[in-house]
């Protein structure tokens, strides 16, 4: 009986131990959440334009990353719309990805470029959107608050031409 009671003890601790040894490595997403972003870069097509800084690229919204356009009925979102779908609208891009994959609206954060523009600078530099950065992604944050000032300074575009 000890023998039998021996054997049950260590099958139950080898269970024991392989199941909280697969519950430690399911608890390692980063390594599968940064193959995940590795996928969802590149080059892609732009179907659809939501608002002045979200898009959808092949069926998945993409949230520009350092940015913030006006929402609908607020000043400058048809002008912010209306250019980003001329930027974008139907092209190839190119999808750069932060630290951060996905916001909790479960929209892709990426760094949009076209033609080697970035299209997130760009809205910035034209006055169509405001510089705004969430931790952890700051990968263009000098550039684009730099944009920002310049374009505030200069009365450019729909968000600063009342300040000239």
């Amino acid at each position: 009986m000890s023998m039998m009671r021996a054997i049950i003890i260590l099958l139950s601790t080898f269970l024991l131990f392989s199941v909280l040894a697969n519950l430690y490595l399911l608890g390692t997403r980063p390594v599968i959440s940064a193959r995940v972003i590795q996928e969802f870069t590149g080059e892609k097509y732009v179907t659809k334009i939501i608002d002045g800084d979200t898009i959808i690229v092949e069926g998945f919204p993409v949230r520009l990353l350092g940015i913030d356009a006006s929402e609908k009925g607020e000043k400058c979102y048809r002008e912010a719309k209306h250019r980003l779908e001329e930027l974008v609208l139907g092209k190839k891009v190119r999808l750069e990805a932060d630290v951060q994959d996905k916001d909790r609206y479960g929209r892709y954060l990426r760094y949009v470029f076209v033609d080697g523009v970035n299209v997130n600078l760009e809205l910035v530099k034209e006055g169509l959107a405001i510089a705004r950065f969430q931790e952890p992604n700051y990968k263009y944050k000098e550039e684009i608050i730099t944009a920002e000032k310049r374009a505030r300074e200069a009365g450019v575009g729909c968000l600063w031409s009342d300040r000239k």
